[in-house]
């Protein structure tokens, strides 16, 4: 927000948070916590992966010597993630198919976006390795049985997001036809989740699913190309959360934002 709209910031009010957070010293201490054999699978891997993003974010701002600063402090504790991740995937015989935090697909995806934005060739192989490995041959996703009452991700699109990715255009055709064959039919539609109460920390996350799904839709599209009904779909899915996060309670507030501007950020290309 800061990078491309500055004007937000007239005052520094923001970057001078920026700047008392991410210092050397707190990364220090950071990664003292994660390096404590007790924390090893901490935030495993839904915060690793929004740290990669974060850290894509600065190092892609190469005009501003203070996020180029910032993103300095954070390479130990992004290098030392990275390093988790080498070590826990070879070891993860099955996915984690939940529709929050521990979602596989939505981990590997955000860090392999990570990955290709600082030409991290290594990571990146890891990566595609293992989401082939995991998900190259699921079929029939069930998607009518999502989502559950607090979901924020969709099990079904974060896995054909992440394999849209990592799969070349003739083989995601024929991979996603196996598994969301209903994806393809032009009468297809996804009703966008509605919120009861949104002061409850979990069933607010519905409004983040409806971000995610478009997020999901959105690129699904792009890869198999002439999708409209489904980029339609991610546009429903967006305008109709969009709204509630304007003065939320902060049980949506706190984080609904960021999953909002990802799926801005995906639908705009």
């Amino acid at each position: 927000m800061l990078k491309d709209f500055p004007e937000l910031d007239s005052d520094g009010a923001i970057r001078n948070i920026l700047e008392e957070h991410i210092t050397k010293e707190n990364v220090a201490i950071e990664l003292t916590f994660f390096r404590d054999e007790n924390n090893l699978n901490f935030e495993r891997t839904y915060g690793w992966a929004w740290l990669f993003i974060l850290q894509k974010e600065l190092l892609s701002w190469t005009d501003d010597a203070q996020a180029q600063k910032w993103a300095e402090n954070l390479k130990p504790l992004v290098d030392e993630l990275v390093g988790k991740y080498e070590v826990y995937l070879p070891k993860l015989t099955f996915p984690i198919r939940t529709g929050t935090h521990d979602n596989t697909a939505f981990g590997l995806s955000l860090s392999l976006d990570y990955a290709r934005s600082v030409d991290n060739k290594e990571f990146e192989t890891l990566i595609t390795t293992h989401a082939k490995r995991l998900f190259e041959n699921d079929k029939d996703c069930p998607l009518s049985y999502e989502p559950s009452g607090h979901d924020f991700l969709s099990p079904c699109l974060e896995e054909a997001l992440l394999m849209s990715k990592v799969l070349d255009e003739d083989i995601y055709a024929t991979w996603i036809n196996k598994f969301l064959p209903q994806l393809l039919d032009t009468d297809f539609d996804l009703t966008p989740a509605e919120v009861a109460d949104r002061s409850d920390g979990h069933l607010v996350h519905l409004d983040g699913l409806n971000f995610s799904r478009a997020t999901c839709l959105s690129g699904i599209a792009k890869k198999l190309g002439s999708m409209t009904h489904l980029e339609n779909i991610a546009v429903k899915h967006l305008e109709h959360s969009l709204n509630n996060i304007s003065d939320d309670h902060y049980m949506g507030s706190h984080w609904l934002g960021t999953f909002a501007l990802y799926a801005l950020d995906a639908m705009k290309d």
